[in-house]
């Protein structure tokens, strides 16, 4: 009597699923996940079997060992990261554990995003040259998706994100990356067009030679100088500087600025170069350089909000807080870019103790804040750092919790580095004196359970509030 209804109800529903199914857009790109922590999961397990295999366990030392390199790499080839202009979402085996665990999927909605942060590495240095390993973490609704570059998919997955992300949850990394991470092929050929010396010909030009032939070169620059050469000089001298070649950069960079010396912008770009070279050399000079184009920056920044936060931003990157403090001021006057300005401010005054001046700026910023997730960050860091102000005990708790999470990974970090020599000394000890292999199994052995154990207090330690929800 009822199988009418029930068979019209089951092909309603599964017409509806296959609607969903065809909706759901197909990836834009993907990228595999970094493989620190199985990598580190791997290492563990194979220094257990090689335990077991010292105390004569030889079958549970051969179990171990064969499912440690069995499982690991398939976690490895299948745990990967898709974009697919909607969302991003992580997809494998892991993946697959961690819905079967939780009972939901590990994904993030663009319009979740609350945040976007960038960190930059240098791998290798060769000359003017400098090899950055970039790392994008992309935050929100307590999930966090982080991937590291390495090739075209990084190249794909970063452009294909990043565009589609508000300027004000990105970083200055993040809006460097968005806009001048290209492939080095259409590199070469901009570099080539522009008439750019290479690497190997400017390390062999002396300083006075150099700036001779450059001011040759501008001189006949200006002479038939347009507007679309100097933004292609100067789009080229940021490629040049996100892809690490840090000597070919500032040349693109002084042929542009001959053409263009008041382009706020461009001597903005500038000073994130001359800091990068700081960084890379050593070269405390090239630093009070940025600082100074920094300065020139803001003078002819005029009511550029945008670039006014941005130079803010730098300042305080620079180590230069009071400088940073009086331009993200000047950039909340202006009024209309004021969410990143509030964060900046936020951030200085953090740095100085004043939790007051941190509760005001965020509150201030979740108030203009331009969509629901950047309102939610900033309003949940107004009621941490308010409660922080008004509850002592809440303070002493966050403030050990601080200590002991710093300790902790001082510790990790020297586990680490005895758990390797005292590995090396048990392995080659054992060629000459098995009391000195005993010796070095101990000591390895010791060092491994303490580099554990200080992993899981991090991970403990590592969310607020944690220690005074347990105690």
């Amino acid at each position: 009597m009822n199988e009418a209804p029930t068979k019209q109800l089951s092909e309603v529903l599964a017409e509806k699923a296959k609607v969903h199914h065809a909706a759901r857009p197909k990836p834009l790109a993907w990228i595999r996940t970094s493989p620190g922590g199985h990598f580190a999961v791997a290492a563990l397990l194979t220094f257990i079997s090689l335990v077991l295999l010292r105390t004569n366990r030889d079958l549970e030392a051969l179990i171990v060992i064969g499912a440690t390199w069995t499982v690991i790499p398939a976690l490895l080839i299948t745990d990967r990261l898709y974009f697919d202009g909607e969302a991003l979402f992580r997809s494998g085996l892991t993946a697959l554990a961690s819905r079967a665990l939780y009972g939901r999927r590990q994904e993030l909605l663009v319009e979740d995003v609350e945040r976007v942060e960038v960190a930059a590495m240098r791998t290798l240095r060769r000359g003017g040259t400098v090899r950055y390993r970039y790392r994008i973490e992309v935050s929100g609704k307590g999930r966090n998706f982080a991937f590291a570059s390495g090739g075209r998919k990084f190249r794909r997955m970063a452009n294909a994100l990043l565009t589609r992300i508000l300027e004000d949850k990105l970083d200055a990394r993040a809006c460097e990356l968005r806009d001048h991470l290209g492939e080095p092929k259409q590199l070469s050929a901009a570099i080539e067009q522009m008439g750019i010396a290479t690497d190997s010909i400017l390390e062999q030009t002396d300083e006075t030679a150099r700036h001779r032939i450059e001011a040759r070169a501008a001189h006949g620059l200006e002479n038939n100088s347009d507007p679309e050469r100097s933004h292609l000089l100067r789009r080229v001298a940021n490629d040049l500087r996100v892809a690490g070649r840090l000597r070919e950069s500032a040349e693109a960079f002084r042929r542009a600025l001959h053409m263009s010396s008041d382009n706020a912008w461009l001597i903005y770009e500038y000073a994130r170069l001359l800091r990068s070279q700081a960084a890379a050399f050593g070269d405390a000079r090239l630093l009070s350089r940025a600082c100074a184009a920094l300065a020139l920056a803001r003078k002819r920044a005029g009511d550029d909000a945008r670039l006014l936060t941005r130079v803010g931003e730098s300042f305080f990157e620079f180590g230069q807080p009071g400088r940073a403090a009086a331009t993200l001021h000047r950039a909340v006057e202006l009024g209309a870019y004021g969410y990143r300005p509030h964060l900046g401010l936020a951030e200085i005054a953090l740095s100085e103790g004043k939790l007051a001046h941190v509760i005001h700026h965020y509150v201030d910023a979740a108030h203009i804040a331009p969509d629901q997730a950047t309102a939610n960050l900033a309003r949940r860091e107004a009621d941490y750092y308010t409660r922080l102000n008004n509850d002592e005990d809440y303070l002493t708790a966050e403030l050990r919790r601080m200590n002991w999470l710093e300790g902790a990974g001082r510790i990790q970090q020297l586990t680490a580095r005895v758990s390797f020599a005292s590995l090396f000394v048990a392995l080659t000890g054992s060629f000459f004196d098995q009391l000195v292999a005993g010796v070095g199994w101990a000591l390895a052995s010791s060092s491994i359970i303490g580099w554990s154990g200080a992993l899981l207090v991090r991970k403990f330690l590592s969310r607020r509030g944690g220690l005074s929800e347990a105690t």
